[in-house]
């Protein structure tokens, strides 16, 4: 059953790792829009915002899947020359201190995106769409990461009751 959980839970932050990347190619279709519509003299409005959107949805759909491929920035300098029980100590410390602050972060973003779609906030851009719009990615990409990082935490403690 940890294992068909555990499957689900790395199909899910690669999911969010590939929509991620679609994101970031519409920044760059945004962008490159922008720029052709200047060169030909027609404006269309919103398109920095979209892109900014589309960077923000990009930047937290990816962190969950850069953090589950160990690509975040670590400090492994401390943690190669840690005997075994330190270095445990410190991986388990460290994973508890993300967590917390990764759910910290997720349930302020759940939050702001409840109460943008209570009030109907709009953006203040040319486009004036609803703020909830982009911040959806933004509370979905966090609260992955929450979970990713509480996988990681809880993988840990596991393989030390197996050894």
């Amino acid at each position: 059953m940890l294992c068909k959980i555990d499957n689900f839970l790395r199909t899910l932050y690669r999911l969010s790792g590939y929509i991620a990347a679609l994101f970031l190619i519409l920044v760059a279709v945004f962008i490159l829009t922008g720029i052709t519509s200047r060169l030909f003299d027609f404006y269309i409005r919103g398109l920095a915002e979209y892109s900014g959107y589309s960077m923000a949805a990009s930047s937290f759909l990816a962190l969950a899947y850069t953090f589950g491929e160990k690509g975040h920035i670590r400090i492994t300098l401390f943690l190669e020359k840690a005997k075994d029980r330190i270095r445990r100590f410190l991986e388990l410390w460290c994973l508890f201190i993300a967590s917390f602050f990764s759910g910290f972060l997720s349930y302020y973003f759940i939050k702001m995106l409840i109460l943008s779609i209570k009030f109907g906030e709009r953006s203040e851009g040319a486009d004036e769409i609803y703020i909830w719009i982009p911040q959806l990615s933004v509370a979905i990409g966090s609260t992955i990461f929450f979970i990713c990082v509480i996988h990681n935490f809880i993988l840990l403690i596991l393989k030390k009751k197996n050894n």
